[in-house]
């Protein structure tokens, strides 16, 4: 069974869940029998860009995509906002104002660093057992609680009378949508996103993207390992952990490491160049968070 990360270069209206059977019947198709496949973060079908999408044993790693901070490119309309508050939904809202680049960007440092956010009532989030998009389909009026969100860094790339483009890289659970509704409501006039495409999430950017069409080749034959990164290529963003082989056997077993070097936070273990586990290091001591089950290769 592989084990490894696919990056996809996820194409406009397409869902995740779809990108997913994509990469399954592809490995079926290409002879690799049944693997375990997951992605690493929802992307709307409205939205391109990069999807990590965890075989085998990274699947353990998905949570991690998940909470992992991202970088998008957006572009606001101005003068409408729908309902979705995107270019799939209805529009609720209208104004004649326009704002100038200057006016833009004199707003811009209110939605950096912590900010509360009212999540979209298009989403995918919980509302009494439901998703809220459900609800919000259904005819209900979904009323969210705003939240706090990350905003590390947002710059305006292009402006004029209409739309702007921004980059921002901000923290699990922002949405951009909502973030592009308060950006143009601080404006005094309203707006909707018509482009969103994700540059990065955790340590994957689009050099390491695939299209749709490569994947398509692997079920067709082409080498897997031509378009597979492997488990630790998610783990990039964190020191790794070296392991001689009985500290490396107490690991597979689950035990409490001692006596390590001064070092705090997740860390990824490591036995010459396979991973055993993710690990919580503290006080000199390493806990198993997740353990690798790989197949043993020869180092």
């Amino acid at each position: 069974m592989p084990h490894g990360w696919i990056i996809l270069d996820k194409p406009h209206g397409l869902g995740s869940t779809q990108a997913v059977a994509a990469v399954k019947r592809n490995l079926r198709q290409g002879g690799h029998g049944k693997v375990k496949v997951g992605h690493g973060g929802t992307l709307d079908p409205l939205a391109t860009g990069v999807l990590p999408i965890a075989l085998g044993e990274a699947t353990k790693l998905a949570g991690r995509m998940l909470d992992a901070s991202k970088v998008y490119t957006f572009t606001v309309a101005f003068g409408e906002e729908t309902d979705t508050l995107d270019l799939e939904g209805k529009v609720i809202a209208t104004s004649d104002a326009r704002p100038t680049r200057s006016e833009i960007e004199a707003v811009l440092p209110c939605f950096t660093g912590p900010i509360e956010q009212v999540p979209p009532a298009y989403s995918a989030l919980m509302v009494d057992g439901e998703r809220a998009y459900d609800r919000a389909r259904a005819g209900e009026a979904v009323e969210l609680k705003a939240r706090q969100v990350t905003v590390h860094s947002l710059r305006l790339d292009a402006a004029d009378r209409e739309a702007a483009t921004f980059t921002a890289h901000v923290s699990k659970g922002t949405y951009i949508r909502s973030l592009a509704r308060d950006i143009a409501q601080a404006l005094r006039t309203v707006g909707h996103v018509t482009m969103l495409r994700r540059l990065k999430t955790g340590p994957f950017d689009l050099e390491a993207a695939i299209s749709l069409d490569i994947l398509n080749e692997v079920g067709k034959g082409a080498p897997l390992e031509n378009v597979l990164l492997p488990l630790e290529a998610g783990l990039d963003d964190i020191p790794a952990l070296d392991l001689g082989p009985e500290q490396a056997s107490m690991v597979r077993q689950g035990r409490v490491l001692t006596g390590l070097p001064p070092m705090q936070g997740l860390c990824w273990a490591r036995a010459g160049n396979r991973p055993v586990a993710l690990m919580e290091v503290s006080s000199g001591e390493a806990r198993v968070v997740r353990g690798f089950n790989l197949p043993d290769v020869a180092e």
